[in-house]
Parts: C-alpha cells; sequence; structure tokens
C-alpha cells in the first residue's frame, strides 16, 4: 500500500477524456440519504410479507452483525491484497490505495453511490440463494444498514473529534492501522473480528495518541 500522507485532497484520477471524476468523490451524508429510504423498505417489505416486527428486528441484527464479518474479510483480503502488474496495481489503487495514500481527502473516504449499487446485486443474490424469499429483504436490508454504519463511522473516524469512548478508541485504532502498522487493525466499526482472527494491533501503539 501507499504510505499515507496527511495531504486534504488527491490528485485527479482519471484525465478529463473520462470525465468520471463524480463517480469518485462522495459527501459522506450521501451514504445514509441514499440508503436509508432503501433499508426501510427493504424491512417493511419482509413485514408485509408475513413477519413480526420482532422477527425482521432481529433478522436485522442479524444483517448487521454478518456485515462486520463482511466488512473485516474485504478489508483484509481485498483492499490488503499485494499485486504485482501495473492493471493490478491500478485497480488496487483505485480500490483501496488511493484512501491510504491520501486517508484524510474526505471525498474519496466513504465509497460511491454507483458502486454501491452495482455491488447490491451479486449481494442480493448470495443473500437470496441461503434465505427464504420472505426473509431476504430483512436480512439484506440489516446487512445494507451495517454498510451505512461502517461508512459513516469511518468518516468519523478520520474527521471527527471524539473525547470519549469507545469511539476515542476506535479512532485510534483506525489512525495506527493508517500510520503505522498497515497490516494489523482491519475492524472499522469494532474490533471483534481482529480479536478472533488475531490480527490485533500491539497494545503499545494502539495506546499511543495521534
Amino acid at each position: 500500500l501507499s504510505r499515507s500522507s496527511l495531504l486534504i485532497s488527491t490528485s485527479l484520477l482519471f484525465s478529463s477524456f473520462f470525465n468520471v471524476q463524480f463517480l469518485t468523490r462522495t459527501k459522506w451524508w450521501a451514504v445514509p440519504t441514499i440508503w436509508l429510504p432503501v433499508v426501510c423498505c427493504l424491512l417493511v417489505k419482509s413485514i408485509l410479507m408475513g413477519h413480526t416486527i420482532q422477527e425482521v428486528v432481529l433478522l436485522a441484527l442479524l444483517g448487521i452483525f454478518i456485515w462486520t464479518l463482511i466488512e473485516y474479510t474485504l478489508h483484509r483480503f481485498l483492499f490488503h491484497i499485494e499485486t504485482k502488474t501495473y492493471w493490478t496495481n491500478t485497480a488496487h489503487y483505485l480500490l483501496h490505495g488511493c484512501h491510504h495514500k491520501h486517508p484524510m481527502d474526505s471525498l474519496r473516504l466513504v465509497f460511491p453511490p454507483t458502486a454501491t449499487a452495482i455491488l447490491c446485486f451479486p449481494f442480493w443474490n448470495l443473500v437470496a440463494f441461503f434465505a427464504t424469499p420472505s426473509t431476504t429483504p430483512a436480512l439484506f436490508g440489516g446487512g445494507l444498514l451495517g454498510y451505512v454504519m461502517y461508512d459513516c463511522t469511518h468518516y468519523y473516524l478520520h474527521h471527527g473529534q471524539p473525547s470519549k469512548d469507545p469511539a476515542k478508541h476506535l479512532k485510534r485504532y483506525h489512525l495506527n492501522h493508517h500510520f503505522r502498522i498497515q497490516d494489523k487493525g482491519f475492524g472499522i466499526t469494532s474490533t471483534l473480528w481482529d480479536t478472533v482472527f488475531g490480527t490485533l494491533p500491539p497494545l503499545a501503539t494502539t495506546g499511543k495518541k495521534f
């Protein structure tokens, strides 16, 4: 991964010929504004298909929990994959390397809605393969809510100024991943899966102030 820089913004990722810069820049508030209504519709759909509110809440919580594992897995094994060729290096830089190079660029911190919408299709089909038609909307809605929580948390860890734990600890934990030990501390919303899979950074580093 590229060495982190404290520059506020990045250079252009595409030449003017492509004219797709707007697809790579996203305000943080676009994520909840676009996706929370979708989450609500999905949860209501499961209710209309016969599930009680309590059942839908439990399914949504399960979806959020599953998302935390997806969050960890993608960050560790895809976003931090080793690449060697020009095209794989380029793809990796666009996917995550740019964020590590310029972690304080607020417009390239959350995931662009266009990319999220595209990824919704395979993830929906994956959930539908394992779940029933009536539980799929609630499970997927919970996972999507988990994603919204992840992206908003990620933005806050970079640009917020938490004064109390657990937010203060998570900010220190995540900045440690950026500026000190990039092969540890892959969790964003929690340290759960780093604990389970042995990728917690040394306590001595996360305990220092940034």
